[in-house]
């Protein structure tokens, strides 16, 4: 019959919110070039107020989606390799920094009298709040995982609530922390390579705890509203792997950056 689904894939409407997301990412990046050379702040977070209302408004449509049944065993299995090939992307970005510190802490040709870290700068002790934070962090991937098992191996709604409850509360604290890391710094993000290498592989690894933290509240907002089953529940799927992801991350942060580094 014409215009009856006969397949297990799921063909999606004409959507604006890839488009909104480019445009919200480019304001994003705009202002913060534009906040970093001391103009205005405002246009990066103008920029970053849509990108959160973007990714607000897909979120919306894909568990309205999955609640309409159109998330099918063949379309699910898409999604996790979205998932795989996002996390892979990643792992290309953090890279970069890491190759960048790595490659100035063996050559510091940047450096005054070429030593590292650069002489003036008073690194952190890995060994106080650093560490303080790497068990935090470790802890909130262990209660991610207890509501994965919860869920997948004894459909335990109560303790995937907890463990959902507990993993982002974690993630909080680690924000947290590291904002008050970041304010007894003794060096900034300009003027020295060292600076710069840390803050932005420390920073762009806590902008995705953060987006990590709101994955994981979006996953306890369907866990109350009735939503993931133990064989329909790639949306929490995609939320632990990423949170895992972002563990390994501060790990090799924690051993290279400020460790190795120091």
């Amino acid at each position: 019959m014409a215009g009856q689904k006969n397949h297990d894939y799921h063909v999606l409407p004409p959507s604006p919110w890839p488009f909104l997301g480019a445009v919200s990412t480019f304001i994003m990046l705009v202002g913060a070039v534009l906040w970093f050379h001391d103009y205005t702040p405002w246009v990066f977070f103008a920029g970053l107020f849509m990108v959160f209302y973007t990714m607000y408004v897909w979120w919306r449509d894909v568990i309205h989606e999955s609640r309409s049944g159109d998330h099918t065993p063949v379309v699910m299995i898409g999604l996790r390799y979205g998932m795989i090939l996002f996390i892979i992307s990643e792992v290309m970005f953090f890279s970069a920094w890491f190759w960048s510190f790595i490659k100035h802490a063996i050559y510091p040709m940047d450096a005054i009298d070429n030593v590292w870290p650069p002489a003036g700068i008073e690194t952190f002790d890995p060994w106080h709040l650093p560490f303080i934070n790497t068990l935090v962090l470790l802890c909130s991937g262990c209660a991610v995982t207890w509501a994965h098992h919860a869920l997948v191996h004894e459909n335990n709604r109560d303790h995937l609530k907890w463990g959902l409850w507990l993993g982002i509360g974690l993630g909080i604290l680690f924000t947290i922390f590291q904002a008050y890391e970041y304010s007894h710094a003794a060096f900034g993000f300009s003027g020295n390579i060292y600076g710069a290498n840390f803050f932005m592989a420390t920073g762009f690894h806590g902008f995705h705890i953060i987006v990590g933290t709101i994955f994981l509240i979006v996953c306890l907002y369907r866990t109350y509203a009735g939503d993931f089953t133990p064989e329909k529940h790639v949306g929490f799927e995609a939320a632990a792997w990423y949170w895992h992801f972002v563990d390994v991350v501060w790990l090799f942060l924690f051993a290279i950056i400020y460790i190795w580094g120091s």
